[in-house]
């Protein structure tokens, strides 16, 4: 089924984003996806391994249901196959949960107590995230592009020692002293890095400029389109990166950007998103769009919006990358060409899984609330206890715990082979576990 007006794409990379640290598909799901990423023009994966990947370098990087380097060979060979470059994300500043949250590698950390930045002056963390960039590459020797991710280092600078080295050389210097190394042996290998953009939009004009070398940026922002915002993913911002001669990349976001706990992407949202960066493609020369999709935000949030329950506005958002402008049709269109790879049945079921379980989870915080508004009436004022308004409450609050553990039943089975148990229970567990555990907490107060 062709569902693409152009035959020319408005963009020479259309890549869709895996984030394995959450709702990591089974291996067979991980290859089995990749045709339907290509029938909707995607042609490359940029994949976080994170957790899910067979780790050398210290196996504790893995997480239960990590993948075997035998099956990380199957899926490149799969994506070979279908002509889908994958391009690899290994963190090297921010982000870096994974290795720092063993104790081994506090020392790394740029805050003792958080174990989400690299401390980039401390003895040792360029070398972990060469030893981790070399394990990937042992089982994808044949990548052109490499993401480094660099983004969000939120503490960066606040140590001692990297608060010294800024006031005396600058941001930027600071970034390149520790990046730098790692660009110029992906550089000799062929390899074009690639890292987010946040971090560089108030670096001096000289390390703007070095880094055009080195590396290509990758602008990304999931609120809105380039030419409408004035967040970080601004027209100005790409304008300053590519007056500075460094080649640029957009990211969108067709799923993981509503929120840490959400089940279902916004259609919407996600198309204006994709739309937004489609527009500015030619006028920033932009060398390709991945459309990323969060599982988690950050290694230590719960599980959002599995992938199989997101496959039509994938199809959408690959489609708008395409053509520059949604499918004919709309979001039938998508259904139908799920069908044609027989995937909407088992799609349908898991987005109305996905549906009714978000329904599930705001009656039942509405229905707290309204127990514990009562509670708190009642303690205030007793006259008030005398309407069993409590008791219906709590009543209800039960009969939603009951449909959640039917919904819990017949969700496992929807997920079944296509993200394993473990990562399932606990993705429902996340979200029906607290309502549980407010009504033990609060049906004693009921006499």
């Amino acid at each position: 089924m062709d569902i693409f007006r152009r035959s020319d794409p408005i963009t020479p990379i259309r890549g869709v984003h895996l984030d394995l640290k959450g709702c990591p598909p089974t291996p067979e799901r991980l290859v089995s996806l990749l045709k339907v990423i290509s029938a909707a023009g995607y042609n490359a994966v940029l994949v976080e391994w994170e957790d899910q990947f067979p780790w050398t370098v210290d196996k504790r990087f893995r997480n239960e249901t990590a993948y075997t380097p035998e099956q990380v060979k199957a899926f490149a060979e799969a994506a070979h196959h279908l002509g889908i470059e994958i391009i690899p994300l290994v963190q090297c500043l921010g982000h870096m949960e994974t290795p720092l949250s063993i104790p081994d590698y506090a020392k790394l950390r740029e805050v003792p107590d958080r174990p989400d930045v690299l401390n980039p002056l401390a003895p040792g963390a360029r070398e972990l995230v060469e030893k981790m960039q070399e394990d990937v590459l042992a089982l994808l020797p044949d990548v052109k592009h490499f993401h480094l991710g660099g983004d969000e280092a939120w503490t960066f600078g606040t140590h001692p020692d990297t608060k010294a080295f800024i006031e005396k050389n600058g941001k930027g210097a600071l970034y390149l002293h520790h990046v730098e190394p790692l660009l110029d042996k992906l550089n000799a290998k062929n390899i074009r890095p690639i890292l987010w953009h946040d971090m560089m939009l108030h670096w001096e004009e000289p390390a703007l400029k070095k880094i055009s070398t080195k590396a290509d940026l990758m602008v990304w922002g999931y609120g809105g389109k380039v030419m409408e915002t004035k967040g970080h993913h601004s027209a100005a911002s790409f304008e300053k990166l590519r007056a500075a001669g460094i080649p640029l990349w957009g990211a969108c976001a067709y799923k993981g950007a509503e929120g840490p706990d959400a089940d279902l992407p916004n259609w919407k949202a996600r198309e204006d998103n994709a739309l937004g960066y489609a527009e500015v493609a030619d006028r920033f020369k932009l060398r390709g769009i991945v459309a990323t999709a969060w599982s988690r935000y950050n290694t230590h949030r719960m599980q959002c919006e599995p992938i199989d329950a997101a496959l039509d506005i994938m199809v959408d958002v690959g489609v708008v990358l395409h053509d520059g402008q949604p499918p004919e049709g709309g979001r039938d269109t998508c259904l139908k060409l799920l069908e044609t790879l027989g995937e909407r049945q088992r799609f349908e079921k898991w987005f109305k899984s996905m549906e009714a379980l978000t329904n599930l989870r705001t009656r039942g915080w509405d229905m707290v609330r309204d127990l514990r508004e009562q509670f708190t009436t009642q303690a205030m004022d007793p006259r008030r206890a005398a309407g069993q308004t409590a008791e219906r409450n709590l009543e209800g609050l039960r009969k939603i715990i009951e449909q959640g553990d039917e919904l819990t039943s017949a969700t496992k089975s929807t997920f079944a082979g296509l993200m394993p148990d473990l990562w399932t229970e606990r993705y429902l567990g996340e979200r029906l576990n607290p309502l549980r555990d407010e009504f033990a907490a609060m049906k004693d107060k009921v006499k």
